[in-house]
């Protein structure tokens, strides 16, 4: 079921719980739409919600893409689309800028999780952190919308539950649940939308420590937590983190494992859909959606259908070169 709404006479809560909200792109073309009109026509739309992998500031590719989710969703005679995005929107892809502003114009139509390249744009528009050779957010820092856009990145969610799928950067510690990894992820989020948000990114970064423990106090959780939900991708049996490889999951060192491959794992019992692992690839499972296909690295950006695994791709241009 779909529900349209004029903006300024919202249905009840009521009505509307368990919905997500999308743009009714029947009526407005998101590629053609001024701000104000993103925000005119508003459909929720349960049943049609595609996730994307990393943008990492490819705009170009994000828009055909979208455009072919609206094509499909009007081929299908079905509400458009809400979008949710898996972190990562900035950063060494070559439209930094135009990805942030053309994802938060979107308004309701779309959710993302943060990711470890979102992070480090709010660290340093605070100084803090180094620049990297490979850095596309300078353009962001110098804009004269810096303001909104930073407060609305610093909004979004480190990890989103959306039609019973998890959606989160990288990946989900073995010990925790589907509902201890919401709950540990919104006391992140309480300090980031908070007034000491910048004196909280000056203690973030760090490898330690590398395991999870429900004792863990202060900055070192939330540190933790972090490091969980946007670095990871193996770990040990007993949810040690391995900061040092990056490449494909057969590359694991010896006692660690890709995060999902971990027996007794609290939250296979939750789908999850996650980015950040571009040597992975695209992964399909029951309980799991993988979906950094490697964008900036001239590989492609990709799009997958909750509710029947659907999935559209666009090619990407090399930006950046491994190495």
């Amino acid at each position: 079921m779909a529900i349209v709404v004029r903006v300024g006479h919202l249905p009840s809560p009521d009505a509307t719980k368990g919905t997500a909200l999308g743009l009714a792109s029947a009526h407005i073309p998101y590629n053609a739409a001024t701000p104000s009109q993103l925000f005119e026509l508003i459909t929720y739309s349960p049943m049609n919600t595609f996730v994307i992998g990393d943008l990492q500031g490819c705009q170009q590719q994000a828009s055909e893409l979208l455009q072919q989710i609206d094509a499909l969703s009007a081929r299908e005679g079905r509400a458009a689309a809400t979008i949710l995005l898996a972190g990562d929107l900035v950063n060494r892809g070559p439209q930094s800028l135009q990805a942030l502003r053309h994802a938060r114009a979107l308004g309701p139509r779309l959710q993302a999780v943060l990711g470890n390249h979102d992070l480090h744009l709010l660290a340093r528009s605070v100084g803090v952190g180094r620049e990297h050779v490979s850095d596309t957010i300078a353009p962001i820092l110098a804009a004269p919308d810096r303001t909104e856009l930073l407060d609305w990145l610093r909004q979004r969610p480190l990890a989103y539950l959306h039609e019973g799928v998890l959606l989160v950067h990288a990946g989900v510690l073995p010990q925790w649940t589907c509902e201890q990894t919401l709950a540990l992820a919104h006391e992140v989020e309480t300090v980031l939308r908070g007034p000491d948000w910048g004196d909280f990114l000056r203690e973030m970064y760090g490898n330690t420590p590398a395991i999870w423990h429900d004792d863990l106090r202060g900055t070192e959780r939330l540190r933790c937590i972090i490091n969980g939900l946007t670095r990871l991708r193996f770990c040990s049996q007993e949810g040690e983190i391995d900061f040092l490889t990056k490449e494909g999951a057969d590359a694991a060192r010896p006692g660690f494992m890709p995060w999902f491959e971990v027996p007794g794992r609290k939250s296979a019992d939750t789908t999850i859909a996650f980015g950040h692992w571009s040597t992975l690839g695209l992964l399909l499972r029951e309980n799991l959606i993988g979906l950094d296909t490697g964008c900036v690295w001239g590989g492609k950006l990709s799009a997958v259908r909750i509710d029947d695994r659907k999935l559209l791709q666009v090619a990407c241009p090399q930006h950046r070169v491994p190495g």
